[in-house]
């Protein structure tokens, strides 16, 4: 009998598994694969909670916001034109007290910027905001525009990251960033958390164990020899529909870590996360969206300011040059 399922995510969102597809989000990853990391390949199996698995006492968990404001152009002296884009965002963290059940705001800011190839472009006052011109290289393509805002937002979150366990770290906690890793792997205890699964990571007979997970367990560690690879699992987190991939999740950490330290982590990791899941009534991205997550995206975004009244800025401050 065919059995059908409704995912919880919300599909306004892409799909929570963004499977089979033959190029782009679905397509299998050239990625070099080590599955013999903590079991033989052909042993692998569902994992549960190990006995030993302690759940940190704090927990910081990290994410960035962002918001294209408006469409720009540059004209040179030369005749030349340059596409830019000004663009607002912001970063955050949530410092969540175990121990005690209290969860608040570690830190949080907001930038803005303005990313343009062109060689004559200075930063921009809009009003009381300043766009800080960032030049990228190349020659500029609008639609490669927003890509660039990644790098800043990162080196954001990596500050704002650091700045809050100077705050307030024993030396014990687990730093979660919303997202792949990426250049963020030299933060200490630190997992990534990869909440759409894009990529087909793992050969056949290992990728058939990940829909067999029940929420609270996990794959084995395995590794990726990719540029941004390093230590991987996947999980499954409780509230899922019961459709194979609902309440997967991929996560990941550095790639200077031991094998037995990756694997400590990846313990602490599927007794942790289950903990902030979300639930469907109240999250459209429900289970993957982590609460304090969702929380947190929504503080970001109102720290944006409005978006009309910006572009309005944006608008006045160009005009003076023309």
């Amino acid at each position: 009998m065919t059995r059908m399922f409704v995912d919880a995510w919300d599909p306004s969102y892409g799909s929570s598994f963004e499977g089979d597809g033959a190029d782009g989000p679905g397509s299998s990853s050239s990625a070099q694969v080590d599955l013999d990391v903590e079991v033989p390949a052909a042993e692998w199996a569902p994992m549960d909670v190990s006995a030993g698995a302690r759940v940190p006492d704090v927990v910081f968990l990290v994410d960035g916001v962002r918001r294209n404001d408006a469409g720009l152009w540059t004209a040179e002296e030369d005749g030349t034109t340059y596409a830019g884009l000004a663009a607002s965002y912001a970063a955050g963290v949530v410092r969540c007290d175990l121990a005690r059940g209290v969860a608040e705001l570690a830190g949080a800011r907001v930038s803005r910027g303005l990313f343009t190839a062109s060689p004559s472009a200075t930063d921009v006052q809009a009003g009381s905001v300043r766009y800080e011109v960032h030049r990228i290289s190349g020659t500029g393509e609008a639609s490669k525009l927003p890509a660039a805002v990644q790098g800043p937002l990162t080196a954001l979150e990596i500050e704002i990251s650091a700045a809050a366990r100077d705050g307030g770290s024993d030396g014990t906690d687990l730093l979660i960033v919303d997202g792949p890793l990426r250049n963020r792997r030299q933060l200490p205890r630190t997992i990534g958390y990869v909440k759409t699964q894009q990529k087909h990571y793992l050969p056949a007979a290992q990728e058939a164990i990940v829909p067999r997970l029940r929420p609270g367990q996990r794959t084995p560690v395995f590794h990726l020899g990719t540029v941004w690879g390093g230590w991987s699992w996947y999980l499954r987190l409780p509230g899922s529909s019961g459709a194979p991939w609902s309440g997967i999740v991929r996560v990941e950490c550095s790639p200077e870590l031991s094998p037995d330290q990756a694997i400590e982590l990846a313990g602490v990791s599927v007794a942790t996360l289950p903990r902030f899941a979300s639930s469907a009534y109240k999250d459209p991205r429900a289970p993957q969206n982590l609460v304090p997550i969702a929380g947190l995206e929504r503080r970001l975004r109102g720290m944006l300011g409005d978006a009309r009244v910006l572009h309005r800025a944006l608008s006045l401050a160009t005009s003076h040059g023309r």
